[in-house]
């Protein structure tokens, strides 16, 4: 299943937030969100899962997602949303439980997404016995649980350390490898774009508008022997970005 965001635009009130959104989303494929603070990302994001209906254009879905996904688009946020009070096998079966899986079923699952998670051994720990890092695998797993056709990923790695941050960018590219997921990622770090985009959107400050598509054509598997192909792509990003990044900033009075 793939996703096409086609002529979107939204506004609150009198404040224009994105404009004339065009791009799609293909099937297989990781495509990064770019821009500066304020421009719009999460909102995008947002539309994408359907959770809001932008003031115009639509979100079309191309293709049906696999038969056995129980929520084709799925949400990844940067805060984990964990319940303190269960297991991690807990949390993850709170998903299943909706659809009515329980027992055996869910175990199957549960044990299946802890394996290629890496977090097997901590299936009947609590949320306040891991860390950071060990939380957000929680939540992937938790999301990969579902199926889903389409993960939308809204700064998964931002409330990290920069040692973590690397642990995970492998870890979901070790999974990509694996099963070719579809994903949007939202996020701030330049570094995590390249990395793990086979295609970073580059969006202007707002109204949010598209000021490029940049597709990198390194495979991702690759990417960490190419240092300086990364630093090249990671300045050029930059650069198409540094000017409208400083401007919002002093707008939001960060600097």
């Amino acid at each position: 299943m793939d996703l096409q965001l086609k002529d979107l635009s939204h506004a609150y009130d009198e404040t224009e937030v994105l404009k004339d959104i065009n791009f799609s989303l293909p099937s297989g494929q990781i495509v990064c969100l770019i821009g500066p603070s304020g421009c719009g990302k999460s909102t995008l994001l947002r539309f994408m899962g359907g959770l809001e209906r932008p003031t115009s254009g639509d979100v079309l879905q191309i293709g049906e997602p696999p038969a056995d996904s129980l929520n084709p688009l799925t949400y990844i946020f940067q805060d984990f949303a964990l319940l303190p009070w269960r297991t991690v096998e807990g949390n993850i079966s709170l998903v299943l439980e909706d659809h009515g899986i329980r027992g055996t079923a869910a175990t199957s699952i549960i044990d299946d997404v802890l394996i290629r998670t890496k977090l097997i051994d901590f299936k009947n720990a609590l949320p306040k016995q891991l860390s950071g890092g060990m939380k957000q695998r929680v939540a992937i797993a938790r999301a990969l649980a579902v199926k889903p056709a389409c993960l939308l990923m809204d700064e998964p790695l931002s409330a990290l350390d920069s040692q973590t941050r690397e642990l995970l960018m492998e870890d979901l590219i070790d999974l990509w490898m694996k099963e070719k997921y579809t994903a949007c990622y939202v996020t701030h770090n330049l570094n995590e774009a390249v990395r793990l985009g086979h295609k970073v959107i580059v969006l202007s400050r707002r109204p949010g508008t598209i000021r490029e598509i940049v597709t990198l054509d390194i495979p991702l598997e690759e990417r960490l022997a190419n240092p300086a192909a990364l630093q090249e792509q990671q300045q050029y990003l930059w650069s198409l970005m540094r000017e409208e990044a400083e401007a919002a900033d002093k707008e939001l009075g960060h600097v």
